[in-house]
């Protein structure tokens, strides 16, 4: 059975709030869940301890098992020390599409041709003198 830590979506519309449990992978997000161990707040100001509540020796007790933690809880026990940071790194994520790509190439190009415009007549002007 893969036992998961993740993040069970609570609170009303539009006003998130969340536990965080471990639970059987196969079971649904919301659903049944093995233990409550936290709970997560993202209406609450960042710098709120309120924010993030976890019950940390519950949770490496949980990882020991062969709990994995989703990426969300992941970064939470991170934050609190719990864990070792991994290095994460999308670097498709960053990279401008196509199409931006290509009007950068034509605002380069028409920024060229405006500098080489204007390079052009002070240098008859030089020329002239």
């Amino acid at each position: 059975m893969a036992i998961a830590i993740r993040l069970a979506r609570g609170g009303a519309k539009k006003r998130p709030y969340y536990r965080i449990v471990v639970a059987d992978t196969r079971a649904r997000r919301d659903g049944k869940f093995i233990e409550k161990v936290g709970t997560y707040n993202p209406m609450v100001a960042k710098d709120s301890e309120d924010r993030i509540r976890m019950d940390v020796e519950r949770i490496q007790h949980w990882i020991g098992q062969g709990a994995q933690p989703t990426d969300r809880v992941a970064r939470f026990l991170e934050a609190a020390g719990v864990v070792s940071a991994k290095t994460r790194a999308n670097l498709e994520k960053g990279k401008p599409g196509q199409k931006a790509t290509e009007r950068a190439e034509e605002r380069a190009k028409k920024a060229e041709e405006a500098a080489a415009a204007a390079a052009a007549p002070a240098e008859e002007e030089a020329a002239a003198e």
